[in-house]
């Protein structure tokens, strides 16, 4: 087996470090994305959005909860206003 010069081993440590902190960044936005509620003007913008999370909400009819949610209550305001 070849030994590694002290180059190398630099460069593979500074390789590792920069795929470690990619993958991280992309899991902290991911989860910052799925966690943010979209507003009632993004819903506007959005009306196949919106009519798709209000089925998604309107589909659980017993669960309260899901329906107070902020995502919930953006897209069906953001429904009625742009049908009223």
């Amino acid at each position: 087996m070849k030994k590694l010069s002290k180059n190398q081993i630099i460069i593979a440590a500074a390789v590792s470090a920069l795929t470690a902190i990619v993958a991280f960044q992309q899991v902290s936005v991911a989860d910052s994305k799925s966690s943010e509620p979209k507003s009632v003007g993004w819903y506007t913008a959005n009306i196949k959005a919106a009519q798709a999370k209000n089925n998604e909400c309107r589909g659980e009819l017993g669960n309260a909860e899901l329906q107070a949610t902020p995502d919930c209550v953006h897209a069906l305001d953001a429904l009625q206003i742009s049908f009223k």
